[in-house]
């Protein structure tokens, strides 16, 4: 006994050694244990009671962009940025962006009926009964006054209008009802006016959006009867930002588009309303009943018409253009101060707006706030950081878009990754974005604890692509996957525009059954969403983690081989999509150049791992020649021409499809020729696509030399 117990007594101090810091890419070895010790000081400052205090003030009143209230938010952003001792400006711009001056909806026969369009408050939320409120409508529809049966579309997506056309309904001349899910509202309206219809309305069926998946608000989450889900129609597959200034900044006095030449605006009038308002409406449709899996949860048997049901629908605006204020936060770089590292979020809300956008706001704050107290602390980063706080999201990514667009020169030449949150709750992480920074994020949820428990983010994580796996979602997943950007928030102008390798993060389940509705308040946040703000807090930690080592790394952490095997991926689908397309998909010199960045990618990959050893040694103005290089990687998949018909759009991997909404459609150009089948136009984008490949091969490559050479 005497002799086991010397051996353990021997064994202890072996046994209590503290583990080798974890690799964190970009950073040599030597540097690994200084950072995490930095980034664990920096987690403990984000506090949960000062997120609250944020989103208090943010969603104290309606603050819609172009309205008093929204200039007050980012009055009050400014102050208490410039309160912490960090440079702070507001930049303005001004973008079309109408209000409501008429709204009615009637039916006039078969009986008469008139919409409330207009949402109760509720006693136990007094913020629901707040003056300046914008009215139920969708931004950029239409001023009409029209009066004609009405159709039932189901989702209105193009294969609902394929089976009308089988079931002999003609939507031409009608209006068409459709519910919200599926798919982007915008899309909803576009291919209404594609196929005829003379308006279109849409509702929110409570089976997905209300009683059928829960309590509905103030006993649960979901949308009460009367509740209406506002949002812009504007055609963002087209271009975001101002409709009237497509591809430049729209400051006072800069040129305008007539009203006639926007092509992002919608020709027919579109309305938003509840399902309390639409029962009676599909009560009286005629026709043949719908098929089972078009028939939502209303208590009703869903007819698709058109018959007796005869609609009256008047709309008018007053097409203004309005003010944005965008709040812009910049910590200067020690070393690097030409590269940029950004991030943002919106400010603005269609009322309210306490999990729309003030959640993610607030965390912005709050790591703004984090790095201030490191700068107290003696820290500098090594590159820039730009924090921006955008006006004008909701009605079509506004103000970042017009600052994207002004700063563009700058931004192509400076800037090296794009973060985005939004809205933020409590649910599971969710992360989109550039492929090549998968390994990145991989470590930074590695080092991030979830919220509510002793695993890391990045285990949570997995766990849960295991479990869709099982459940038969993606297949080949073993690692961390980035989803494909496509639309809906801030990261487009940076991704699709300006070739900035971007993420889009939080946690989901923001804002449930009250999305775009005066019921979005902090009464109802509170209540059913991340009411103690650990979520709002650890996305903190994961913003301040990921900032901290984009801004200090030795060498940018891009990594290739993700983007390589993603785009592998995306080929491989399209070519199975293509199988039976007369004339034959040719996509051979994508997969040479795919083969080619392969190649490179693990060449470079190799050469990092020894570079990383001796990074003290190479000169520094190799260093920068590296970093530019990595820097301008997803400028190389840009064309200036941009997608067929949507020059805007540079980006040749990923894109907003032009019928998907949010959705991303990747390697557009020539997925989008594929699915209309026009064998010509795919073939003759498959050979842009290889190109822009071959552009980037070419750096990696160049990137390889520069670590390899020595002096």
């Amino acid at each position: 006994m005497r002799l086991l117990g010397a051996l353990l007594a021997l064994a202890l101090p072996v046994l209590s050694q503290p583990a080798p810091p974890q690799p964190i890419r970009g950073f040599p070895p030597e540097d690994w244990k200084a950072q995490h010790e930095r980034e664990d000081r920096a987690k403990a400052i984000p506090e949960p009671e000062r997120l609250r205090i944020y989103m208090e003030h943010i969603a104290a009143a309606p603050h819609h962009a172009g309205s008093p209230g929204a200039k007050s938010v980012s009055d009050y952003l400014t102050a208490q940025i410039k309160d912490w001792g960090l440079d702070v400006r507001t930049e303005e711009f001004e973008a079309l962006m109408p209000y409501p001056t008429t709204r009615l909806l009637e039916m006039t026969s078969p009986v008469k009926f008139r919409a409330e369009l207009k949402e109760p408050a509720i006693p136990d939320d007094p913020d629901t009964s707040q003056p300046g409120q914008l009215p139920t409508y969708n931004a950029y529809s239409a001023s009409g006054d029209v009066t004609a049966p009405l159709v039932y579309v189901n989702y209105g997506l193009p294969e609902d209008y394929a089976e009308l056309k089988r079931e002999g309904v003609d939507v031409k001349g009608k209006i068409v009802i459709a519910r919200y899910g599926r798919s982007w509202r915008g899309v909803k309206a576009k291919l209404a006016q594609e196929n005829g219809a003379v308006a279109c309305l849409i509702y929110s069926d409570p089976h997905e959006d209300g009683y059928f998946q829960g309590d509905v608000y103030p006993k649960g989450p979901m949308r009460p009867d009367l509740s209406v889900q506002r949002g812009s129609v504007l055609d963002m597959a087209l271009y975001p930002g101002d409709p009237l200034s497509p591809g430049w900044s729209s400051e006072p006095g800069a040129k305008r588009l007539p009203l006639a030449d926007a092509k992002s605006l919608l020709k027919i009038p579109v309305l938003p309303i509840s399902y309390g308002d639409a029962i009676p409406l599909l009560e009286q449709l005629g026709g043949p009943v719908a098929p089972e899996s078009w028939r939502g949860a209303l208590p009703l048997t869903y007819h698709l018409g058109p018959g007796r049901a005869i609609v009256h629908l008047k709309l008018d605006f007053d097409w203004s253009s309005r003010p944005l204020h965008d709040v812009i936060v910049t910590i200067p770089g020690t070393i690097y101060k030409d590269q940029w590292i950004l991030y943002g979020n919106h400010h603005d809300a269609w009322v309210n707006g306490a999990s729309d956008p003030a959640s993610g706001a607030a965390v912005l704050l709050e790591t703004a706030r984090t790095l201030a107290m490191l700068q107290k602390q003696g820290w500098r980063p090594k590159r820039t950081i730009v924090l921006a706080l955008w006006d004008g999201e909701e009605f079509g990514l506004m103000g970042s878009t017009e600052w994207t667009e002004k700063h563009l020169a700058e931004l192509q030449k400076d800037a090296a990754v794009y973060i985005n949150s939004d809205n933020t709750g409590r649910g599971p992480f969710a992360q989109g974005g550039s492929p090549s920074l998968t390994t990145f994020l991989e470590e930074v949820l590695r080092d991030t604890n979830e919220p509510t428990g002793p695993r890391s983010l990045l285990d949570v994580s997995l766990a849960l692509s295991t479990a869709r796996r099982g459940r038969g979602g993606q297949e080949n997943a073993t690692g961390l996957r980035l989803s494909p950007l496509g639309s809906g928030s801030d990261y487009v102008p940076f991704l699709d525009h300006a070739g900035i390798a971007s993420l889009n993060l939080g946690f989901a389940g923001g804002d449930g059954g009250v999305y775009h509705s005066i019921y979005d308040t902090m009464t109802w946040f509170n209540r059913f969403s991340d009411s103690d703000l650990s979520y709002g807090r650890t996305l903190a930690q994961v913003m301040t983690t990921s900032l901290l080592r984009l801004s200090d790394a030795s060498i940018l952490p891009f990594q290739f081989t993700d983007l390589s095997r993603a785009v592998h991926g995306y080929a491989d689908d399209i070519q199975r999509q293509a199988q039976k397309l007369p004339g034959g998909l040719d996509l051979r010199a994508i997969q040479y150049q795919l083969t080619r960045l392969d190649a490179a990618s693990k060449t470079y990959e190799d050469q990092l791992a020894l570079s990383m050893k001796r990074t003290p040694s190479l000169p520094p103005d190799r260093l920068a020649k590296v970093n530019e290089i990595l820097q301008r990687a997803e400028a190389a998949l840009l064309l200036p021409d941009g997608l067929p018909g949507r020059e805007w759009y540079e980006n040749l991997i990923y894109a907003p499809g032009l019928y998907t909404g949010y959705e991303a459609k990747t390697l557009p150009g020539v997925r989008e020729a594929v699915e209309a089948r026009r064998v010509d136009e795919a073939n003759q984008q498959a050979r842009r696509v290889a190109g822009v490949l071959r552009a980037l091969v070419n750096q990696i490559e160049e990137a390889t030399r520069l670590l390899k050479d020595q002096p």
